[in-house]
């Protein structure tokens, strides 16, 4: 009897142990999957990425990292004012090596919009270069290839060969006085936004803002260029005369027009009048002033031609000076423009033949009664520009 219940109580405490084995197992593996890594360590190795090693934690410690070490990770701290102290100082971790810290650097407390230079900004022009030619190719010269004028070398199976030329011996001499066409290139001072309006390259002589045009001995000889007759005009730009155009336009402008009141004031007809026009449309604009000039109807100066008649209300010549609006220049990108055509018209460098003598235009959305007594020369961009059939005011 003593003995059967021996057995019966060890067979209950062996299934207890088996179930408390199981219990055990179960919930280790429920750990084992909800946390498969390590949650944190409360020392220094865990301050940095990487270093859950499993050497010995305990023998890490803070060191200063002397100037220019190699270290193998950095730890940047987010606070630079609590942690500044800790700026250069390191500890070596087991399995990274030495460590080092640093603050964090300050933001710049001046804006992107102050610290980028945008003063030469303009609108954005494509330029592509041209494919270069062979490196054994020379356009324009045969200096390098002087061997080709050579004879060449006849042998006994040849049945033609050439006649001695009467220049023979002279070719070298001959191809010196020709000069290789270039290409036309603006004169240095024009914006590349205007390249395209060049008509002259001899700009008038009064206008400083460009300098000489260099001779060009494609069209004349070295010395037809030194020994040339002297200029009629003395320098001084005359607008080409077409068929039709007034007799008035063989002036050149008075010199003030060069100052700087004076180019103030053609800018500012250019920009209010014209700035959201095409480089051509504000050109014909300027042509316009200038012409009034010229022409001995009107003041014989830029300021008095586009303020003419300013103290009546709309009843002006050009109607941004008797609008009564102030006159602001809230886009400086486009009033630049309008200075370097204002320039570039009154020197001579542009000149639009399709305008020529015009002295009136308005815009497409209006109809004057003054256009139907007038020539009608062209229309550009949202102007359409008128000349006199007399020369004189209307």
């Amino acid at each position: 009897m003593h003995r059967r219940i021996v057995t019966r109580l060890r067979a209950a405490a062996a299934r207890q142990d088996r179930s408390s084995l199981l219990t055990s197992l179960v919930i280790g593996l429920g750990i084992w999957v909800g946390f498969p890594t390590v949650v944190a360590y409360q020392d220094m190795t865990s301050m940095v990425s990487g270093a859950e090693s499993q050497g010995a934690r305990w023998n890490s410690f803070v060191e200063k990292a002397a100037a220019g070490s190699v270290h193998a990770a950095e730890m940047p701290f987010a606070n630079a004012d609590a942690t500044g102290s800790l700026s250069g100082a390191g500890f070596s971790a087991p399995g990274i090596g030495t460590v080092t810290f640093r603050g964090k650097a300050a933001a710049n407390d001046v804006p992107d919009e102050f610290r980028v230079n945008r003063a030469d900004k303009q609108g954005r022009l494509v330029q592509i270069a041209p494919v270069a030619p062979p490196k054994s190719f020379n356009a324009g010269s045969v200096f390098e290839r002087s061997s080709s004028l050579l004879k060449p070398t006849l042998d006994g199976e040849l049945k033609m060969a050439f006649a001695a030329p009467a220049i023979k011996g002279k070719e070298i001499e001959i191809a010196a006085a020709f000069h290789a066409k270039q290409d036309k290139k603006a004169a240095p001072g024009v914006p590349v936004m205007l390249a395209s309006l060049v008509t002259n390259d001899t700009p008038d002589v009064l206008a400083t803002a460009y300098a000489p045009a260099e001779p060009d001995y494609a069209k004349a000889s070295p010395f037809e260029t030194l020994l040339r007759n002297e200029d009629p005009n003395q320098g001084r730009f005359i607008p080409p005369i077409a068929k039709g155009d007034h007799a008035w336009m063989s002036q050149p402008l008075p010199p003030s027009v060069f100052s700087k009141a004076e180019q103030k004031c053609l800018a500012n007809a250019i920009y209010f009048e014209a700035r959201s026009e095409s480089p051509k449309g504000q050109a014909a604009v300027a042509q316009v002033v200038l012409n009034r000039v010229r022409n001995p109807a009107y003041p014989n100066s830029i300021c008095g031609v586009v303020y003419q008649n300013d103290n009546w209300r709309n009843r002006c010549q050009f109607s941004f000076a008797c609008d009564g609006i102030k006159d602001r220049v809230l886009s400086p990108s486009h009033y630049r423009v309008a200075e370097d055509i204002a320039m570039a018209v009154t020197a001579g460098k542009i000149f639009i033949p399709e305008i020529g003598s015009s002295t009136h235009y308005y815009a497409t959305y209006v109809n004057p009664g003054w256009a139907r007594t007038m020539q009608k020369m062209k229309k550009i961009g949202l102007h359409i520009f008128y000349r006199t059939y007399g020369g004189g005011w209307s």
